[in-house]
């Protein structure tokens, strides 16, 4: 089975940076890994797609993070990454890593969306104060 493991969470003072890794365990398909991704879950909010990558490399992010977040992915090592600077309050939440992602273009499943993946990770927390 499929096994994701999320370090790199902790608390840190707004405008710092912590990168986040996923390593990922278990057989997933190419189709099926076609994407790999970052979601977050706040206290009493829904969970929200954070950014994703396909294989080839290429990405999207939310707009709420874009310029201080960069994904990345090792396709040899299975593990993904997140590497999020000038972090903010509003950036704290758990965060859960997820793969074996499957989009289509004009339905629901998006590469943010929480509906496209199959696999998660058990979250790793990030508390940002100011």
């Amino acid at each position: 089975q499929v096994q994701l493991v999320e370090s790199g969470g902790g608390s840190v003072q707004s405008g710092g940076s912590l990168r986040l890794s996923c390593a990922a365990s278990g057989y997933i398909s190419t189709y099926s890994d076609y994407y790999m991704g970052w979601f977050r879950q706040a206290p009493g909010k829904e969970r929200e797609g954070v950014a994703a990558i396909a294989r080839d490399g290429s990405t999207s992010y939310t707009n709420a993070v874009k310029g201080r977040f960069t994904i990345s992915r090792d396709n040899t090592k299975n593990t993904l990454y997140l590497q999020m600077n000038s972090l903010k309050p509003e950036d704290t939440a758990m965060y859960y890593c997820a793969t074996g992602g499957v989009t289509s273009s004009g339905s629901s499943y998006t590469p943010l969306s929480a509906l496209s993946y199959r696999y998660w990770g058990q979250g790793t927390r990030v508390t940002v104060s100011s």
